[in-house]
């Protein structure tokens, strides 16, 4: 069989075939390559753009255990292969999956799922392994459970009997509340009421495992290889090569396959050091969308090449915030010489007048414009971890109901908003007389000042270098240098990784102060509270503290009331309002305590794109409404005009509020 070749010469056609070989047929096209029809007779587009993505990725997953793992460098792979029990259609409304129905108990203690009897397992080379069957989902909580997952504090408090099985208090799996009542029925029991139980099946830790293939695989189960675990999901991972490409391919016998709009998905690997590469790839056809730097140097041409086609879009579910270590252990990275100088910090660190000061000091805007541009610069700033709408209260968003608990805390809170996209905590004033009081303080007890606060950031990353120096020059400018000075620490990606995000304790932490984000896992405003929960949180290790330990510190900082706000709140089981006002109280001390300074959301950023507007999963929790999960996407063939992109959020906007409250109102048919 000959290979084809298409030139646009045909003069050339017979001499290129001649230097080509006999193996080689060339022919040459009518007209030039440039001048394809828009549209054929059948109206079907000459060239079809939906079998193929093309987009960006920015971290390596450490490994393919969705079990295990609750990194989004992994989740954002995973949740595109695996399936649980729901997922999340367009409007955010929790769907069949796996489950093909589902019913609660009267008392809110039983859920039961009925799972649908095409869902099958295959192999990375496409072939079927065996139906996906209720045992899986038990075999792979006990896995997840025998590992010690990083997302056990999802469920652990939650299933009947997990907590003392993961404690050591039981080691009979039996007995925890998770049961396969047929080879089609899973059932869960859990302790106590929650209302937001089925948001937590979107997550890695509560999807099924084959118990054959598990056990074949040993210690290689879930290594970052396509053949290390198996898949009843939407897509096969086919290639993936480290800080270079991830590929996936349609899975062509998937259960739901007529909702894969998109069969090749390709993703290369981004480290941020070319900005304008993005974009220079997305007019060359290589990306189905980028994200525009209005701060790179070719701004002005891409504005003017593409000014009817930049659109922003809306802010999610994840919050960025900066993290102080209140127990630093590791200096590898520092600009500290004396020990006087890493006990002031730490002295410093643990002083709440001090962290209040760093946070009024924090020009978010001018953040913002790092990566935004001067007219975009507020459009992804976020003042809370919980996203001010993300519940509601008594009809008020969230953030309202913090607003008017804030100033019980001092009168440096009042009249700070705390809605996205404005910046009413940075007041330089502020910031100065917090500082003052801090410094008085500390001097009693003999700190030495200035203060230095090493903030690491990955070098070849040039908007994470531009924000993090534009932090630097806010907070040296408000306090001055001779109090204060922000040491930027660059380094390597391998050892910016190491010391932060992969770092595996508390003690690894090579860090004062970094940056961390965290998304909703479940409808509820604890999965974000929760996460620095003394006992039991999620990235407690991101400031310095392992769960239930460091207790001088925990009280020094006042940890154990939060604590205690964050167990009160809990006890509120029925009444939404009742518990999320409680929750509410929790994020104001959280945020007066300025442990944590929010900064941006995920989001709120320009691009362009082919991808058609509204079409992919949406969720605010759960891993199936992520950004890399392509599950219903769809592209057209023309970029996405921005007007046209305006009209299709109003009217998704307007379909959404209908949407999501059809399925509150169908919930009472679900309890049996």
């Amino acid at each position: 069989m000959k290979n084809l070749v298409i030139v646009e010469s045909p003069a050339k056609a017979k001499t290129i075939e001649k230097y080509l070989g006999k193996d080689f047929h060339v022919l040459s096209s009518v007209g030039h390559i440039r001048s394809i029809v828009k549209k054929t007779k059948d109206g079907t587009p000459p060239i079809d753009v939906a079998n193929d993505f093309f987009a960006i990725y920015e971290v390596d997953p450490e490994n393919l255990n969705y079990l295990i793992s609750s990194k989004a460098a992994t989740t954002d792979l995973t949740a595109n292969l695996i399936d649980g029990l729901l997922e999340n259609d367009k409007y955010g409304n929790l769907v069949p999956s796996i489950a093909e129905d589902w019913t609660v108990s009267k008392d809110g203690l039983t859920y039961t799922y009925k799972l649908r009897k095409d869902a099958k397992w295959y192999t990375s080379d496409g072939e079927e392994y065996e139906s996906v069957k209720a045992q899986d989902f038990v075999t792979g909580l006990k896995h997840a459970a025998d590992e010690k997952s990083e997302a056990l504090p999802i469920v652990q408090s939650s299933i009947k009997g997990l907590d003392a099985y993961v404690k050591g208090e039981s080691n009979d799996f039996s007995t925890v509340g998770v049961k396969a009542v047929d080879d089609y029925t899973v059932e869960y029991t859990l302790n106590q009421p929650e209302s937001y139980w089925n948001s937590k099946t979107t997550m890695g830790i509560l999807f099924p495992i084959n118990k054959e293939f598990l056990e074949s695989k040993g210690k290689d189960f879930g290594t970052v290889k396509p053949s290390s675990i198996l898949y009843n999901g939407p897509y096969i991972l086919k290639a993936f090569t480290s800080k270079s490409v991830i590929e996936y391919a349609k899975n062509q016998n998937y259960w739901d396959k007529d909702n894969v709009k998109v069969e090749n998905i390709k993703l290369t690997y981004y480290d941020g050091s070319d900005q304008e590469s993005l974009i220079r790839n997305f007019s060359d056809g290589a990306y189905s969308q980028a994200r525009l730097y209005p701060t790179s140097s070719n701004y002005a041409s891409v504005e003017k090449q593409y000014k009817d086609n930049i659109i922003y879009t809306p802010q999610n579910s994840t919050s960025y915030f900066f993290s102080f270590n209140l127990n630093r252990k590791a200096y590898n990275h520092s600009s500290k010489t004396t020990d006087a100088q890493k006990a002031s910090t730490t002295a410093a660190i643990q002083n709440k007048d001090f962290r209040q000061a760093i946070n009024f000091a924090f020009d978010r805007t001018s953040f913002g414009a790092q990566m935004n541009g001067k007219d975009g610069a507020t459009k992804l700033i976020r003042s809370l971890l919980v996203p001010p709408s993300f519940v509601q209260v008594d009809g008020k968003d969230f953030s309202d109901v913090v607003e008017s608990k804030l100033p019980t805390y001092g009168d440096e809170w009042s009249g700070v908003k705390l809605t996205d996209a404005q910046d009413t905590i940075y007041n330089a004033d502020k910031a100065k007389a917090e500082f003052a009081k801090a410094k008085e303080a500390l001097q009693a007890e003999g700190v030495e000042f200035p203060i230095h606060i090493d903030v690491p950031v990955d070098q070849t990353d040039k908007v994470l270098v531009q924000r993090t120096n534009s932090f630097k020059q806010s907070v040296e400018a408000a306090l001055g240098q001779e109090n204060v000075v922000i040491d930027v620490q660059q380094m390597s990606t391998d050892d910016y990784d190491n010391s932060a995000y992969f770092a595996e304790t508390a003690a690894q932490k090579d860090y004062d102060l970094n940056m961390s984000g965290w998304s909703a896992d479940y409808q509820d405003p604890s999965t974000y509270l929760n996460i620095f929960n003394p006992e039991t949180g999620d990235i407690l290790d991101n400031i310095g503290l392992e769960k239930g330990k460091n207790q001088d510190i925990v009280n020094k900082v006042g940890l154990n009331e939060y604590k205690e706000l964050l167990d009160e709140a809990d006890k509120e089981k029925q009444d939404t309002d009742a518990r999320y006002t409680k929750y509410a109280a929790a994020q104001a001390w959280l945020t007066d305590s300025s442990i944590v300074i929010p900064s941006v959301s995920a989001g709120g950023s320009p691009v362009v794109q082919k991808v058609v507007p509204f079409t992919k999963s949406y969720s605010y929790v759960g891993i199936k409404g992520d950004t890399y999960v392509f599950k219903n996407m769809e592209l057209q063939n023309d970029i996405v005009i921005a007007k046209d992109y305006e009209a299709a959020l109003k009217k998704w906007e307007k379909e959404k509020e209908a949407s999501n409250k059809k399925a509150q109102e169908e919930l009472e048919k679900h309890i049996k």
